[in-house]
């Protein structure tokens, strides 16, 4: 992708760094006021409301699969909801696709739609895309004053940034998370942006990889389960910024993490991390 074609490697270290919940104190806000209330009106749950939007910030904020991509988070509930409220005629299509397309985007979905051949599929893909379409544009009109960066964030890029090349690798829509970043001077801190339209994060880490760092010499730091799983997928390290705990997690990674990545002592400080990850999660 042209993205990659204009990246040069300027350092022997690679930081990753996921956006929301993250970098930016954005995830709950955009799941409270945008997600769950944008699918209970495209698929017409009122009647269930509150319900369904409890089960959705469990899914999507407070468990294992907290941080997974849109159009996941979208196929679990709406599954969940075709078994315990009413029927979701083509949920079984929109399942089989989060399983194996290798994009789960807006493009992506719009490609589905219009490949389908049998009308339910065809209806459940318009009706993901047209809630996505209003999920952005939700996401747009929040009040400004809460999209900003946890405490310690910026500073934290700032150090890593000081000794190591960063990505910026998300799920999210790329308008979005470009805008927030550049709004708070995180950009300047931060070499490339790869976003939902790229590829998955485990995609986007091993595209970064092909660029000649060493697995031990990388660092993702995410929030969520995916976040891991991406950077196990590809043998690098992983850092875990702890739900409720934000601006702790960004402190120590300043003074302790990155020291651990450069001495070439960060697998057992690592191991550790993720133990508490997962115990800051319930898994």
């Amino acid at each position: 992708m042209q993205i990659f074609d204009s990246f040069v490697r300027r350092h022997d270290y690679l930081v990753c760094v996921d956006s929301d919940g993250c970098v930016m104190d954005t995830m709950n806000c955009k799941h409270f006021h945008c997600f769950g209330p944008c699918m209970v009106d495209e698929w017409e749950l009122g009647a269930w409301r509150e319900e369904i939007l409890t089960r959705w910030n469990e899914i999507n904020l407070f468990s294992m699969t907290r941080g997974i991509n849109r159009f996941k988070g979208l196929a679990m509930a709406l599954e969940e909801i075709h078994e315990t409220y009413r029927p979701i005629p083509g949920i079984a299509a929109l399942r089989h696709w989060v399983d194996t397309a290798p994009a789960l985007s807006n493009g992506g979905v719009a490609k589905a739609a219009l490949e389908a051949a049998d009308p339910e599929a065809k209806t459940i893909f318009r009706k993901a895309l047209s809630w996505s379409r209003a999920v952005n544009a939700a996401i747009g009109k929040l009040p400004k004053e809460l999209k900003v960066p946890y405490d310690g964030a910026k500073e934290g890029l700032a150090a890593a940034h000081a000794f190591a090349d960063v990505a910026m690798v998300s799920s999210a829509n790329r308008d979005a998370v470009e805008e927030e970043w550049g709004k708070f001077g995180l950009l300047e801190h931060t070499d490339i942006v790869l976003a939902q339209d790229v590829g998955s994060k485990a995609a986007c880490i091993a595209r970064m990889l092909s660029f000649g760092y060493a697995p031990d010499k990388v660092l993702m730091i995410g929030d969520a389960p995916g976040d891991c799983d991406a950077a196990q997928k590809n043998g690098v390290h992983y850092y875990p910024i702890l739900v409720n705990h934000e601006k702790q997690s960004w402190t120590e990674a300043v003074d302790v993490a990155f020291a651990r990545l450069r001495s070439g002592d960060y697998a057992q400080y690592g191991a550790q991390k993720r133990q508490e990850f997962l115990h800051n999660l319930g898994g």
